[in-house]
């Protein structure tokens, strides 16, 4: 039976645009501090760093999310491991996000011209004194552009926690589809919210890159 969409359907769905930022905020910034120790370790000129870092950002970058999220949510569980499902969601996407960043911010590092590394080497500076004063500030800059284009498909891969139980956005849209029964309106409303956040982040995305080719010309 098809029923009404109301102002309470309405503030349901917004109430549950927080669980879906709060959810991209968190896989996001542990990600992000997990991202760069992968970074570090796959730029690293040592082999025993390098290459499980490579191993690691080719297997999790091989797998959809969604397979992680079954892994994290009901595989662990068979182990004694019943975690709620935004810890299950968070764990999952913070290390989806984590093999992704690192192998941006890899290649960001990478694309720093030789001669930069040079310098600091006859400037007798460490590769770690190099890094944190020469190279990883010239890359952040390099870096915002394809992170933050990264974060507005995070923020629209956190409906794939749905499956889980995890009421965010589109698993809000569903539950209100179910009683009401109008699968049109309800997900085009959801829709038009991944849209709001999503399209601010995606422009400023494109404004600091055209910055970066006009400077760098």
């Amino acid at each position: 039976m098809i029923g009404s969409f109301s102002w309470t359907h309405l503030f349901y769905l917004v109430q549950s645009i927080g669980w879906t930022l709060v959810l991209s905020v968190l896989a996001f910034a542990l990600g992000g501090i997990a991202g760069f120790l992968v970074m570090l370790a796959r730029i690293s000129p040592r082999a025993w760093l390098r290459n499980p870092a490579i191993l690691f950002i080719e297997c999790i970058q091989g797998i959809p999310l969604l397979i992680l999220l079954f892994i994290v949510y009901f595989g662990l569980s068979v182990y004694g491991f019943a975690l709620p499902a935004l810890v299950a969601a968070g764990i999952a996407m913070m290390v989806y996000t984590s093999a992704y960043l690192g192998d941006i911010w890899r290649g960001c590092v990478e694309a720093m011209p030789r001669p930069q590394w040079e310098a600091s080497e006859c400037l007798s500076l460490t590769r770690w004194q190099t890094l944190r004063l020469v190279i990883i500030p010239q890359a952040t800059r390099l870096s915002l552009p394809p992170t933050i284009g990264f974060l507005v498909q995070l923020i629209k891969m956190t409906s794939l926690a749905s499956v889980i139980g995890f009421v965010e956005l589109t698993r809000a849209g569903q539950i209100i589809n179910n009683s009401i029964f109008q699968p049109f309106l309800v997900f085009t409303l959801v829709g038009i919210f991944y849209f709001l956040l999503c399209y601010p982040l995606s422009r400023w995305s494109a404004s600091m890159e055209r910055k970066l080719n006009v400077s760098n010309r």
